[in-house]
């Protein structure tokens, strides 16, 4: 007997219960199951998350609870971190998923799972296909941290397209979101 999986149309996901917590990325109409976050990366969004929170209301500030609608083969994204707008919260008061019609998170965090290489699927999920969705969203800015290549990348939305900064060691994080931000690249990625 072969089993014919049915391909869902995003509505049709937002609809989708399985009567779970299990989190999903919608890619190509499938669900795929999104595993739970490391310990390590755990420590660095926390300790991000009390970061932001000193400068917008801590409400604003969430880890691993909203869920991004993009354009792509994957249709939905579910960052580590996100930095919200005032108006999501009265947008999103049904379901935490910020859709295209809505707009744009002010920040988004991704820490890099650990990879091997610049071919394997952590590291392209992260910098190539992430970064290009994030983009188009129209997301100002979005970090990636990762701690295998010991670095912070700031990506700053000008003119429609990102610019990169990458931050290692003691150099100071400069943000266009929070520029009265007082923190290092190694006090994220040591982050405990």
């Amino acid at each position: 007997m072969t089993h014919t999986s049915v391909k869902l149309t995003f509505s049709q996901y937002l609809e989708y219960d399985d009567d779970t917590d299990n989190r999903y990325e919608l890619c190509d109409g499938e669900l795929i199951p999104m595993p739970p976050e490391s310990e390590l990366n755990g420590w660095i969004v926390e300790c991000l998350q009390s970061e932001f929170a000193q400068f917008v209301k801590r409400r604003l500030v969430r880890v691993n609870l909203y869920e991004l609608q993009v354009l792509g083969k994957t249709q939905n994204r579910f960052p580590d971190l996100v930095v919200l707008r005032e108006e999501h919260i009265e947008l999103t008061n049904k379901r935490r998923t910020i859709t295209l019609n809505m707009p744009p998170p002010q920040l988004v965090v991704e820490v890099v799972s650990p990879y091997r290489s610049q071919r394997d699927k952590n590291y392209n999920r992260d910098y190539i296909e992430k970064r290009q969705q994030y983009e188009q969203r129209g997301i100002p800015e979005y970090w990636i941290v990762d701690r295998i290549a010991q670095v912070v990348i700031i990506l700053v939305l000008v003119n429609g397209k990102y610019q990169a900064t990458e931050f290692n060691g003691s150099q100071r994080i400069v943000s266009q979101i929070f520029p009265e931000l007082e923190l290092t690249a190694k006090q994220v990625l040591e982050a405990r």
